[in-house]
């Protein structure tokens, strides 16, 4: 198969195909036991964990999109981040996303793929293996959640919206300023925060109306990466948390069904430290 001959379809399928294949190890492990390793030793943080389960999914992803794709240059969050953002041909990939709910036990983590062609995000598929949750989408074809097209909500009022958030591992500057944000959220009447853990998941969450808007003081593009696509095929607005255009580097991150991102904006703006 030629470049010119690869069409949407071939990307998403792989995409689908890869996180299916990570998945079936995460669920093993999951079911099985795992495990659990601290990243303190390599100058981290004593709950920055990581496993053999994460390790391993990376692994069988990068494969299984190396057959189809043996020229795209890879990104992701354990061996591959050396990986090329401003590659033309660039697959971007979260093997375990929420590694402490895996860690505790609680079933709410995914994995994340997406493919982007010269920083413009194409396909994108997170799949949470548990709940055989799948979260899919295709650059001008929409969203999907299970194969059923969803969009985001139509709240219009901070007073109407259920917000989520997200902490870094920052124990300092950053979680107090996540604190604030949140707390003036609440000023504004919003209906409730949410904090689930799996920032792929939240994002989705955001392109199916459950969540209003999230925003994370600090994301790795393996996090965001099938997640901004998701919510933009949804029809809504993703940017950084001071309202740029996002990058496909770590950022801060606001997402949201548009109607309220500027009110939004106004909040994490506000409070959002000097990357």
């Amino acid at each position: 198969m030629t470049e010119n001959s690869l069409g949407k379809n071939d990307f998403i399928d792989t995409a689908i195909k890869a996180a299916q294949s990570g998945g079936e190890i995460l669920r093993r492990y999951f079911e099985n036991g795992v495990t659990i390793r601290n990243k303190a030793d390599g100058g981290g943080k004593s709950y920055d964990l990581v496993s053999d389960a994460d390790l391993e999914s990376e692994k069988e992803v990068a494969d299984t999109i190396r057959d189809a794709f043996p020229d795209h240059e890879l990104l992701g969050e354990e061996d591959l981040q050396n990986g090329d953002p401003n590659a033309k041909h660039l697959w971007v990939i979260d093997p375990l996303d929420g590694t402490n709910n895996f860690a505790h036990h609680l079933p709410h983590f995914a994995v994340s793929v997406a493919y982007y062609e010269s920083g413009v995000p194409i396909a994108g598929a997170v799949y949470n293996p548990i709940r055989e949750d799948w979260f899919t989408a295709v650059r001008g074809e929409g969203a999907f959640h299970n194969g059923t097209r969803v969009k985001v909500s139509e709240a219009a009022t901070l007073n109407q919206s259920m917000i989520g958030c997200g902490f870094y591992y920052d124990r300092g500057k950053m979680m107090r300023a996540t604190l604030a944000a949140v707390a003036e959220c609440f000023e504004n009447d919003i209906h409730g925060i949410r904090r689930f853990g799996t920032a792929s998941l939240d994002l989705c969450q955001v392109g199916n109306g459950s969540f209003d808007a999230f925003f994370e003081y600090k994301l790795s593009p393996w996090d965001f990466a099938a997640g901004v696509l998701f919510i933009q095929e949804a029809g809504g607005r993703v940017t950084t948390a001071t309202g740029e255009d996002l990058p496909l580097q770590s950022t801060t991150i606001l997402a949201s069904n548009g109607k309220i991102h500027d009110a939004m904006l106004d909040i994490t703006s506000r409070h959002a430290l000097n990357q």
